[in-house]
């Protein structure tokens, strides 16, 4: 379908086509300069010292695992709304993730009141997600990680460029990883990537090496002469960065808090046009409004009845939308908890609804979209007694 409003419009500049086809050009696609350079610049716009690319945000996310030595026996604390490479992750290294209840409805990331009733003493790590790029309170839980002796893992695949606390840090700074995804509808996208970032110098190695098959030398240390020959040191992963991808990375990484900004600037136009109105409710702060990134906009409806008939509504007039379903409420992970027992992150998946936004969402989009919304709503609440 060719929707009038997408929920993400990828707008790619000439700058950007002229990156990947210089890299074409000059011959060399797998792992090397580019993706150095790229980790570097990535880890400096967050804050830490270490960046290793990877293929996407959920390698990302199965490495920090990986090296953090979670295994069998492990349970990690995992938020019940998110995308399910937060709970996948923990799975693939043999670890139980646990379901954790959101801070509430409207502010649907992990806060250190949920999370601390569900510490046991098999409990080795929590992943704090910063859903739809608003920052999760990972200040709060790596003391509370610290003070119980587990660790923290941050799923900032929606939250690059987010601040976390007062002096100005940012998402992937404070735990002891933080995991990126460069998927193509995310603030920074290259189409597939990801990356994990630390301040551990040896998280850092160990993820260095499992990405590349636990091979002690790479393709391109070997192209340059710095080796003739290499050994497996351990059961790695072919979850490599090409240098293609790394090359759009690079040339849009200068755009990313101008585009940042952008949807900061289109969320506060829809927040004012849709702060009265019946049968809406705004998620979040503004505070945290002022320091989100802006992944996605949710507002959140009467019930789910409501929910669908929005989005049904906006889609019959060519506009995109999504929701979130709680991990709880899919096949596979329909044993972690029984529905009713996570109520806030129930109502807010129920209830979400997030509409299109972009860095280059325009007024009269945002417009469009909230007089859609609002017809919608009326109907409803003329409908029901």
């Amino acid at each position: 379908m060719a929707w009038q409003i997408p929920l993400t419009e990828l707008t790619i500049g000439e700058d950007d086509v002229a990156a990947v086809v210089q890299c074409l050009e000059e011959g060399w696609l797998t792992m090397g300069p580019r993706v150095d350079e790229f980790e570097q610049g990535v880890a400096a716009f967050c804050g830490t010292p270490h960046g290793a690319a990877v293929n996407c945000g959920t390698a990302a996310l199965h490495l920090a695992c990986r090296a953090l030595g979670l295994g069998p026996g492990d349970e990690v604390i995992v938020p019940a709304l998110t995308f399910v490479a937060s709970v996948n992750a923990p799975r693939y290294v043999g670890a139980t993730p646990v379901l954790c209840d959101t801070a509430s409805p409207t502010d649907m990331n992990l806060s250190v009141e949920s999370v601390e009733p569900q510490i046991t003493d098999r409990t080795r790590a929590v992943i704090a997600v910063h859903f739809c790029g608003y920052p999760a309170d990972v200040v709060g839980l790596r003391e509370l990680c610290d003070s119980r002796g587990i660790m923290l893992i941050e799923d900032a695949a929606q939250g690059i460029g987010a601040v976390v606390s007062e002096d100005g840090r940012k998402a992937g700074s404070v735990g002891q990883a933080g995991c990126l995804s460069f998927f193509s509808k995310k603030q920074l996208f290259v189409g597939e990537g990801g990356m994990v970032l630390t301040s551990d110098e040896e998280i850092d190695k160990k993820v260095r090496l499992l990405r590349s098959h636990g091979m002690s030398a790479s393709t391109w240390d070997r192209h340059r002469g710095y080796g003739y020959s290499y050994d497996v040191v351990d059961v790695g992963y072919n979850f490599r960065l090409d240098e293609p991808r790394a090359a759009l990375g690079l040339s849009r990484l200068g755009k990313l808090q101008t585009g940042i900004e952008a949807r900061r600037r289109t969320v506060k136009l829809y927040r004012e046009l849709l702060a009265d109105v019946p049968g809406v409710e705004l998620t979040w702060s503004d505070e945290q409004v002022e320091r989100s990134s802006h992944f996605a906009f949710p507002i959140l409806l009467d019930d789910a009845e409501a929910c669908d008939a929005v989005r049904t509504g906006l889609a019959d007039r060519g506009i995109q939308t999504t929701r979130y379903p709680v991990i709880h409420g899919f096949s596979e992970y329909r044993r972690l908890a029984p529905m009713g027992s996570l109520p806030f992150s129930e109502t807010a998946a129920a209830r979400h609804c997030a509409l299109p936004l972009s860095a280059s969402t325009i007024e009269t989009e945002v417009e469009q979209v909230v007089e859609a919304v609002k017809s919608v709503a009326s109907t409803l609440a003329g409908a029901r007694p």
